[in-house]
């Protein structure tokens, strides 16, 4: 992705109000005129009833409550410790947001979760139009995890048949669905790296559980053509730079 085209799906050129809308939310235009004309939606901080107006990338833009996008858009990267819950609020323990000192915290949301026990990789932005790019189905922006298993897979043709059904895939009866891993490799007898484009609750764990193997730790350590920096602490996170954001969404 060049850097022109990068930039203008994180930072929308000026547009009519209810344009800019409709394309967030993937909705017709005489739908989201509704929000509009209900005062449920608010411009640079004041409820705006003119679905004319002017949206720019310095906007801030708010639907019952919920910031779509903020006036100094963020971009980080935070290297998530296992026991942090990717929550941007919970009553009883410590959320990724917690970690983040940053004056505009508060206006951030998460790109791409990881459960309480996992480690590694989060994105957290303010942009909900470049957060929701990288969930499109047709991004296929690619997830790498290494994992380690409780049980060992010692015979390579044991490990075949791990490889081949997650790369064929695999059905959760429970959500009806159809998941699916781009790659798995066998690191040793019992660690392994995994590399999706789906990002399906519990999944990785999930797709070893078909095996009755469990995951004992689940470690995301890139996205997309961005790996985690060897001097970004557990707990610590930065600013993500044009390239590292060019990096995220570079064609695989």
């Amino acid at each position: 992705m060049s850097d022109s085209n990068l930039k203008q799906s994180r930072r929308p050129s000026a547009t009519r109000l209810d344009r800019w809308l409709a394309g967030f939310y993937q909705k017709p235009q005489a739908e989201v005129r509704l929000l509009i004309a209900a005062g449920r939606v608010a411009l640079d901080g004041q409820v705006c009833l003119e679905r004319q107006a002017r949206v720019t990338q310095f906007s801030k833009v708010v639907v019952d409550g919920e910031v779509l996008q903020a006036l100094q858009p963020l971009y980080l990267l935070l290297n998530k410790p296992a026991g942090v819950v990717s929550a941007t609020k919970d009553p009883q323990h410590q959320t990724v947001i917690d970690l983040v000192d940053h004056p505009q915290a508060s206006t951030l949301h998460i790109a791409g979760r990881l459960d309480k026990h996992s480690s590694g990789m989060v994105l957290l932005t303010n942009d909900g139009q470049w957060s929701r790019s990288l969930t499109l189905p047709e991004s296929k922006v690619t997830k790498h995890y290494r994992v380690r298993l409780g049980n060992s897979v010692q015979s390579a043709q044991h490990r075949l048949e791990y490889q081949q059904a997650f790369i064929k895939g695999m059905h959760f009866d429970f959500e009806d669905m159809q998941v699916q891993a781009e790659s798995l490799e066998f690191l040793s007898e019992d660690e392994v790296e995994v590399v999706l484009t789906q990002g399906r609750y519990h999944q990785i764990k999930r797709m070893f559980g078909v095996f009755r193997n469990p995951v004992i730790e689940l470690h995301r350590f890139r996205i997309g053509d961005l790996a985690l920096p060897s001097n970004l602490h557990t707990g610590q996170w930065k600013s993500l730079s044009e390239q590292e954001l060019a990096a995220i969404k570079s064609p695989q």
